[in-house]
């Protein structure tokens, strides 16, 4: 955007500041100004309900009328009215000073410690029971506060919290060391199991060293997701590299892919049982996932998000169901 100018050709600067503010930075402190006296059509009047000298406020319009290079206003004495060009003028500065106030009251509303929102983010395997349970319990002592609920895999809503889009996060792997601009707490951790389908050689075990997939086709999630990386986390400490047939986004989408023959996978327990497949737990190497809370290093938190910090964090070790 180019600079306003003003009759000499120069940069119009804003008071406090340097050239090349441009139109917003030079029009917002004297938008309300603008349309005070637009209200009253009178500088005095206007000038009272501003709480500021009459002479200050009649400078500010000067340098306003100066700085567009329009008249906005015709003078009469005392009073004033408004030009074509004023009129013109005014419409737009009330729709703008509209739009702030309504921005004001929206973050502060967010903030307010009964009533205020939480932009909350978790993994899609925690989506069916554990997260509805979480805001079930929470929500008994506050009833008022709102959630923005972001279903995500765990490094994409890790770069959500960096960007300022999720207040907290449960995710895995809990982020460590190596991501200082963030803040992690372990809250439990969930075995993992070995999923065939029915009529499976290992279909009628309840549990199984994952040695002895090694030869199995795996179904599993793709690259950069947390199941992924401990998928061949574990079949590396069980002597193995996994063959992999099919890659999903989901880990319901990779049951009824088990169920239908297509190959093995390593998941966390369904919330509900799927048809079509045996689940055995794995007894070598242990297999869990750790689940986490995360939220960004240094930032001012409002008072719901605190409060709802503290609840999840007084779960440690009850996060999940059963």
């Amino acid at each position: 955007m180019s600079s306003p100018r003003n009759g000499r050709d120069s940069p119009v600067t804003l008071d406090g500041h340097g050239p090349g503010t441009g139109w917003g930075g030079l029009l917002a402190p004297r938008l309300a100004q603008f349309a005070a006296v637009a209200r009253h059509e009178h500088v005095t009047r206007a000038a009272q309900e501003l709480g500021i000298p009459q002479s200050s406020l009649s400078r500010a319009l000067a340098r306003l009328e100066a700085d567009l290079g329009v008249a906005l206003f015709a003078r009469r004495g005392r009073t004033v009215s408004l030009t074509p060009a004023g009129r013109t003028f005014l419409a737009s500065a009330e729709r703008a000073l509209a739009v702030v106030e309504q921005a004001a009251e929206s973050v502060r509303s967010d903030a307010d410690p009964a009533s205020g929102k939480v932009a909350f983010g978790f993994l899609h395997t925690l989506g069916w029971e554990t997260v509805p349970g979480l805001l079930r319990a929470f929500r008994a002592d506050h009833p008022r506060v709102r959630f923005a609920l972001i279903q995500d895999y765990g490094e994409a809503m890790l770069d959500r919290l960096r960007a300022g889009e999720l207040d907290l996060c449960l995710t895995s792997p809990v982020p460590g060391p190596e991501s200082p601009e963030l803040v992690a707490r372990r809250l439990d951790e969930q075995r993992l199991r070995l999923v065939v389908p029915e009529g499976h050689r290992l279909a009628g075990r309840k549990r199984v060293r994952l040695a002895e997939a090694a030869d199995e086709s795996f179904v599993t999630l793709e690259r950069g997701r947390g199941m992924r990386s401990i998928l061949d986390t574990l079949c590396a400490r069980a002597g193995f590299t996994p063959r992999i047939a099919f890659e999903g986004e989901e880990a319901e989408t990779v049951r009824g892919l088990v169920a239908v023959g297509l190959g093995v996978a390593l998941l966390p327990p369904p919330a509900i049982p799927r048809p079509g497949v045996h689940e055995l737990a794995v007894t070598a190497p242990r297999a869990v996932r750790e689940i986490g809370l995360a939220w960004p290093a240094g930032q001012p938190e409002t008072a719901p998000v605190e409060a709802f910090k503290r609840f999840l964090l007084g779960r440690r070790g009850q996060l999940l169901p059963g």
